[in-house]
């Protein structure tokens, strides 16, 4: 038990357990993808791969099934690798009816990205640019056609970036925050208690980074004093006359009512869409609530200039079939026309049938069965309609609606994977390889799905794995 070449065999096996209730729990079923790149900390680039699909109780599902390192980030390498762990685990890409990646080009671009290879094999995987990003996207986009607030940002930047040009400013960063910390607790101004007075880092905003500028915003306040003690100093006791003059001016900047006052505006705003950004990252959240939350903070205008023809025609008709309010926004011609982009599943017969089905339907769940009245959501009506069994008689409407849940908004469970990788290959694991980094991953990040793993199956699959000389 205290070989190396065990232990990774033992994880191995745990993994190989964890991803195989996963793929139980799909039932060969429709999914959709969910994939993203980032370096670990040795510089190696790694994919995530995720999948989302409704499970037999009509739950929808994200569970991450690997870390594959790749050398070459072009589309084809991706997809191949896409194709290469799908295959292991017997799916196909002719099962997938949804996508959702980040903004890169690779994965977005329209000519050669990994979308539009993804959808020459299965033309019904519609892929959604993830909301959250999107959402970030247009907030910076409209927030910078405000002059003021364009360079309120660019402000916070340079001045971050000074801060952070070298260890000695960093630690007189700290030693000020130190300093106000010891004074406030000292003038009964804060309460000492487990977890209180956490340290508050220098968070640089970005563009692509959900959440980033309401936390640079909110930080940049709480450590004012101290940003402005490290200026002072660098006021006094700058090597060049360029860098005097620069934090120099920085300071006065710093230092104004408007800078103050737009600072405290800005994190009010950002801390309003901050909230829906959490929801937007909830696993089983699904795209018509989606649409709700945003038409609330009336950003929808905005949002529907990045959407295209299809996918405005998808969520016009997820809307439809959202019960929300009695099914008021319910439209048969716009289902039908949804039902169009799904040429795999949905031939002519099927078609007339649908809409027969789609007639029963409205007056059963609208009218009739009280089970059906009140509910909160697309996920609400498909768990109802399978505890009903009314997914076996409108089989066709079911369909639809779990098309309509498994087109992702968000990569959350893609980026809460790569925060586990950081946590488990760090700076002292620096040299740990990719098979023994996706063995502890998988089912550290489904922790829920590992836990129902019985000790026999992994045992089991352990002692299959090669001819050992002792049994467990």
């Amino acid at each position: 038990m205290t070989s190396h070449d065990i232990q990774k065999d033992i994880v191995s096996a745990c993994k190989i357990e964890t991803i195989k209730a996963i793929i139980e729990d799909l039932n060969g079923d429709y999914f959709a993808l969910l994939v993203d790149e980032s370096r670990d900390v040795s510089r190696k680039e790694q994919m995530a791969i995720c999948l989302r699909y409704v499970d037999k109780r009509g739950f929808v599902m994200e569970a991450f099934i690997g870390l594959v390192h790749v050398k070459d980030t072009s589309a084809l390498s991706l997809k191949k690798a896409i194709v290469d762990v799908l295959a292991h685990h017997s799916l196909t890409l002719s099962s997938v009816r949804g996508q959702c990646y980040d903004g890169a080009s690779n994965m977005q671009g329209e000519l050669g990205g990994l979308k539009t290879l993804i959808k020459q094999e299965s033309r019904s995987a519609h892929s959604v640019h993830c909301f959250a990003h999107q959402l970030q996207l247009t907030l910076v986009a409209v927030s910078k056609k405000c002059v003021q607030v364009g360079e309120l940002v660019l402000l916070v930047s340079n001045v971050l970036n000074v801060l952070g040009a070298s260890f000695k400013r960093v630690d007189g960063f700290r030693e000020s925050q130190k300093q106000k910390l010891v004074e406030a607790l000292d003038m009964g101004e804060l309460e000492m208690d487990r977890g209180l007075n956490q340290e508050l880092g220098l968070i640089k905003a970005g563009d692509t980074r959900w959440g980033s500028h309401y936390k640079s915003f909110g930080n940049f306040i709480s450590n004012f004093a101290s940003i402005v003690d490290v200026l002072d100093a660098l006021v006094v006791n700058a090597s060049t006359p360029d860098e005097r003059a620069s934090a120099s001016g920085f300071l006065r900047s710093c230092q104004t009512f408007e800078t103050v006052f737009l600072l405290h505006l800005m994190t009010d705003v950002l801390g309003i869409t901050y909230d829906l950004n959490v929801s937007l990252q909830q696993k089983e959240q699904d795209i018509a609530n989606a649409i709700i939350l945003v038409k609330v903070f009336n950003l929808l205008q905005e949002l529907n200039e990045r959407f295209n023809e299809v996918i405005s025609d998808l969520l016009n008709g997820v809307a439809c079939l959202n019960p929300i309010d009695s099914l008021s926004s319910f439209d048969i011609k716009k289902i039908v026309r949804m039902t169009e982009l799904y040429p795999d599943d949905f031939d002519g017969f099927s078609m007339r049938a649908l809409e027969n089905q789609l007639a029963n339907y409205i007056i059963d769940v609208c009218a009739i069965d009280k089970r059906f009245f009140n509910l909160g959501g697309l996920g609400e009506l498909s768990r109802k309609l399978v505890e009903t069994k009314k997914h076996l008689n409108y089989s066709l409407v079911f369909l639809l609606v779990k098309f309509a849940l498994l087109l992702p908004i968000a990569t959350a469970t893609v980026e809460r994977a790569f925060s586990a990788m950081k946590f488990i290959k760090n700076d002292l694991q620096n040299r740990m390889d990719d098979e023994f980094l996706d063995g502890c991953i998988v089912p550290y990040v489904e922790k829920k799905v590992f836990k129902d793993v019985s000790n026999e199956c992994i045992i089991k699959t352990f002692q299959g794995m090669k001819t050992r000389r002792v049994q467990l």
